[in-house]
């Protein structure tokens, strides 16, 4: 009986277990074939396609292309053109922004360091004041 029960394992025969791995195999080699030859073959359809457009446009190309580089130069300056002044425009409301915040004490991001660098610059502003009237007082006395 033990040999008997030897044979089963999870309720299915030895022989069927090393099949069903078998199989599984082969449907997944089936399937990564089938793909993979489908999308050769898409590939190779696009490859031919953009030869054959090619080869018609070409020549539509070499004709047109007196009228189409100083179109397509016109466009892009113009595009250009469109995103400078719109970044432009966005920077200058967020400075705009930025200085009405800092003006009604709100304390934008920067104000700290805005600070610090105003309280520097008097700070030297009236040292250079103070050699200059030193200086002079000195020029005077002599």
């Amino acid at each position: 009986m033990a040999e008997h029960y030897g044979q089963y394992q999870a309720g299915r025969p030895q022989h069927l277990q090393h099949q069903a791995p078998r199989s599984h195999q082969m449907v997944k080699a089936a399937t990564a074939v089938t793909a993979g030859g489908s999308l050769l073959v898409l590939s190779g359809l696009t490859l031919a396609s953009t030869v054959i457009a090619l080869t018609i446009a070409t020549p539509l190309l070499v004709i047109f292309s007196p009228v189409l580089v100083p179109a397509t130069l016109a466009l892009f300056v113009l595009a250009g053109g469109f995103l400078a002044s719109g970044g432009f425009g966005v920077a200058a409301l967020s400075v705009l922004s930025w200085i009405y915040k800092y003006m009604t004490g709100k304390h934008p991001p920067g104000a700290d360091q805005l600070d610090t660098a105003r309280t520097k610059l008097a700070s030297k502003a009236r040292d250079m004041k103070d050699r200059v009237d030193h200086s002079v007082s000195s020029a005077q006395s002599s």
